[in-house]
């Protein structure tokens, strides 16, 4: 029986964290694997009144994210594929505290063109937003020297989500 584990993809807005998250999704449902696939954003996204306070949307994605890793691990999940923007070291000590579990971190890097074109194709407003902060992410340096391992992801996704599983050892 496989250890119980994690990876966390990050990146900036645009790296292709979402699309290769669900191509490992994709390669483990294909092996019959228990998996659960969590796009981190999604827990924090509400109307909470605290206007763009990180550290609230932090929290509260922390405290949701506990309660969804429960659940899964409850009903036999052993693989956890989570994809989040975290900016420092104590960001991602916040999500491994909150996963309970071993995590490895994949940073996906992606030059600003390829970015560029990625946002071009969506149509909602939050995307020049997003585009903006993935150029002032990377001129900062933000989320840097969190990962474990740097993947290039400017290449086929599925080329991309291998080298992820393969470091992983998760092949």
């Amino acid at each position: 029986m496989r250890r119980a584990e994690g990876v966390l993809l990050t990146g900036v807005y645009g790296s292709g964290k979402s699309s290769v998250a669900e191509e490992i999704a994709y390669l483990l449902e294909q092996r019959d694997e228990r998996y659960a696939l969590l796009d981190l954003d999604y827990l924090s996204w509400a109307g909470t009144g605290t206007g763009d306070d990180r550290a609230a949307e932090f929290g509260l994605m922390l405290r949701n994210l506990a309660a969804v890793v429960a659940n899964y691990r409850q009903a036999g999940i052993e693989m956890f594929v989570l994809a989040y923007f975290v900016r420092s070291l104590g960001e991602v000590q916040g999500v491994r505290e909150a996963l309970g579990l071993p995590m490895k971190v994949v940073r996906l890097t992606a030059p600003l063109p390829v970015i560029e074109r990625r946002l071009a194709g969506d149509v909602t407003s939050g995307r020049r937003d997003d585009l903006r902060a993935a150029a002032a992410s990377i001129a900062a340096s933000e989320g840097f020297g969190v990962e474990d391992a740097a993947i290039s992801n400017d290449r086929p996704i599925g080329v991309v989500a291998r080298n992820v599983l393969a470091f992983l050892e998760w092949l």
